[in-house]
């Protein structure tokens, strides 16, 4: 069942080293960030599962263990998602003993992480759940369902930013649209509204560019039945991207 969840943004400039000069611009998200992680570790869960968008070669589950990096994003930085249940051992051990040879962890999982790193998060095994743009909300639902069935206590990761059109300079240029979308998943996310997350409008969540409407939706799957609370902890829209930080006990 699930007993907590945290909604976070997956912008690899979360992480300072990406972002560089602009980094103490989003101090807020990251600060936010860190008191929905500890909501996470207050439910102590038996296991923890992130949740993130992916691309075609990121989706499906990342065991414990698997790494990922941010060397695309110009930073010389590796991160693993949590440690197997043996402990932190080697890449080639892991492909060994039977994850995907040369597999890496997404860069919304990647940041997701980094997030964990940094917390010192040691408080349940972590595994991963990238998820594609494409998958259609029945199928994010019962997804989620599934993953609340995986242990008798489960906190969910989930990353994904909305829409990317705010601003002239975002990277969907400005849709009138998009402010109006934001401040409904916003709501949604904060009131921990589950009807509302599984009536989200799919072709507009890809017209405007928001990645977490799939990861969100398989929230609202395994949120079904926990008759969990939300707090809205952060919503802002640098570089006109809209990041929304809430979380759910």
């Amino acid at each position: 069942m699930l007993v907590a969840a945290a909604v976070c943004p997956c912008p690899p400039l979360l992480v300072p080293a990406v972002a560089a000069g602009a980094a103490s611009e989003l101090d807020a998200a990251r600060a936010a960030c860190s008191d929905a992680l500890g909501v996470l570790a207050a439910a102590r869960p038996g296991l923890l599962v992130v949740v993130g968008p992916a691309e075609l070669s990121g989706r499906g589950t990342h065991p414990a263990g698997t790494r990922g990096t941010l060397r695309g994003f110009g930073v010389d930085l590796d991160v693993r998602l949590g440690a197997d249940e043996a402990g932190a051992r080697p890449a080639e051990q892991l492909e060994a003993d039977g994850t995907t040879p040369g597999r890496t962890l997404p860069a919304s999982l990647a940041v997701a992480a980094w997030l964990l790193e940094r917390a010192g998060w040691a408080d349940a095994p972590v595994e991963g759940l990238g998820v594609g743009e494409p998958l259609e909300a029945e199928r994010c639902l019962r997804a989620g369902r599934d993953l609340a069935a995986r242990a008798d206590r489960v906190a969910l990761l989930v990353m994904g930013d909305a829409s990317a059109c705010r601003t002239l300079k975002a990277p969907g240029y400005l849709d009138e649209r998009a402010a109006p979308f934001d401040a409904e998943i916003a709501r949604a996310l904060g009131a921990a509204d589950l009807a509302a997350l599984r009536e989200l409008d799919a072709g507009l969540a890809y017209e405007l560019k928001a990645s977490g409407r799939a990861p969100w939706q398989v929230l609202a799957g395994a949120a079904e039945g926990a008759d969990l609370g939300g707090t809205l902890l952060y919503e802002d829209a640098p570089y006109g991207v809209g990041y929304v930080v809430a979380a759910w006990s």
